[in-house]
């Protein structure tokens, strides 16, 4: 936890742990750091390709920012039906940590888009929740009913995380919402929670 100077209370560390390859998931991921702001430090963890070698994520200091958070929202397109092999590489190098439960109690959240409204999100969700769970983890999903909300946040449906696809080619304004509510929810939890 990082010390806030202005109130002299300690602010919970949230570890945004993503990959993206053609910038859409990374501005998801920018939005849940934003709606974080002022309630959690954030790391931004991006998934490189200079990350993987020999097929093995292999970033010992990225894996050790997420020993030290608090918080931490996973991130990954959704292809051919689950999340993109970097973010799985990543996933599982995390296995050193899960025989010691390194990562228990933390909070967790994830986020996803796909090529279709109806594109297999929810499997990428699904995944994210059984990889927190193996972790130790305490899951994080939206408390904004589908269909429901004014601002049209939450506009697939998915309680679990963010699910979000592309209209007309460009991410719609409500998803952006959507991700800064759920970074705004996952930091206010680890605040609880630390």
């Amino acid at each position: 936890m990082a010390e806030d100077l202005q109130s002299g209370t300690a602010m919970p560390l949230l570890a945004i742990v993503y990959f993206s390859i053609s910038g859409t998931t990374e501005k998801l991921a920018h939005a849940v750091a934003r709606g974080a702001d002022g309630i959690a430090d954030v790391a931004s963890c991006r998934i490189t390709g200079n990350d993987i070698m020999s097929g093995r994520f292999q970033n010992e200091r990225f894996l050790e920012t997420i020993d030290h958070a608090d918080a931490v929202a996973f991130g990954s397109p959704t292809y051919m039906g689950g999340p993109a092999a970097q973010f799985k590489a990543f996933a599982d190098a995390s296995s050193d940590r899960w025989s010691q439960q390194r990562w228990a109690n933390k909070i967790a959240a994830g986020f996803t888009t796909g090529a279709c409204a109806s594109g297999d999100q929810l499997h990428t969700l699904s995944y994210f929740t059984i990889l927190a769970a193996q972790h130790g983890m305490l899951w994080c999903g939206l408390d904004i009913p589908g269909g429901e909300d004014p601002g049209g946040r939450n506009r697939l449906g998915s309680q679990l995380g963010l699910a979000t696809h592309l209209v007309g080619g460009s991410l719609p304004q409500s998803d952006v919402g959507t991700a800064e509510y759920l970074g705004q929810r996952l930091a206010r939890m680890a605040s609880r929670n630390s």
